[in-house]
């Protein structure tokens, strides 16, 4: 396709809503003013029916005049180098850029993802809490010395580090004062309010189809 794409689902039920993934890319390109446009594959037979594009079966993945990324994290980076908004060009800004958006998807994504699974299943005091509390507590003393995680202003960085952090589970562990208020900071910025507002549309569009076709 010969545009800017962002592919998610055509429904998913109410739990994960507005914390789908494509979530990310659509923020992004909301910050950045980037003309996208969103498709779907379809939910059901999701694990299989879109091995093409994402060889996992999940979504999101991007088109974007026949570059093809799968990975919000891929993503991410991909929109980062159409805007300055989103990644600074000097040297030493893109660099801070870079490593703190690998830091949220390698050093604490990659904990309180299976930490909270663990804590939904029922397991709450499980081993990764010590690991987590770690991770957490150095970037608490991070948020404390600085505003913002690179080039001393809002990046690309700031997008997904909130996006792993405003879990609710997450959020509410622990007391981290200056991550919470980073999290509020970000998450406030308007162009979070028009990507969640939309992706919440876009899967009540999913309800409204999905019921009309049990009628028929």
């Amino acid at each position: 396709m010969g545009e800017l794409s962002i592919w998610t689902y055509d429904w998913v039920p109410e739990g994960p809503r507005g914390f789908v993934r494509d979530l990310r890319l659509r923020w992004a390109c909301e910050e950045a003013g980037l003309d996208y446009a969103v498709h779907t594959v379809p939910f059901d037979g999701r694990e299989t029916n879109h091995l093409a594009d994402q060889p996992f079966g999940q979504i999101p993945f991007l088109k974007d005049h026949g570059v093809e990324l799968f990975e919000s994290g891929a993503g991410l980076l991909h929109l980062a180098r159409k805007s300055e908004t989103l990644m600074p060009r000097d040297p030493v800004g893109e660099a801070e850029t870079l490593q703190w958006t690998i830091a949220a998807l390698n050093s604490v994504e990659m904990v309180t993802v299976p930490w909270w699974f663990l804590k939904l299943c029922g397991d709450a005091d499980n081993g990764l809490t010590p690991w987590m509390v770690s991770r957490l507590h150095h970037l608490e003393r991070v948020l404390g010395e600085q505003e913002w995680l690179a080039a001393g202003r809002f990046t690309v960085a700031d997008l997904l580090m909130a996006d792993v952090l405003r879990v609710s589970d997450v959020r509410a562990f622990g007391d981290r004062p200056r991550t919470e208020a980073y999290v509020a900071r970000v998450t406030g910025r308007p162009a979070f309010s028009k990507a969640r507002a939309d992706q919440m549309a876009h899967f009540e569009a999913g309800d409204r189809k999905r019921a009309g076709a049990g009628a028929n």
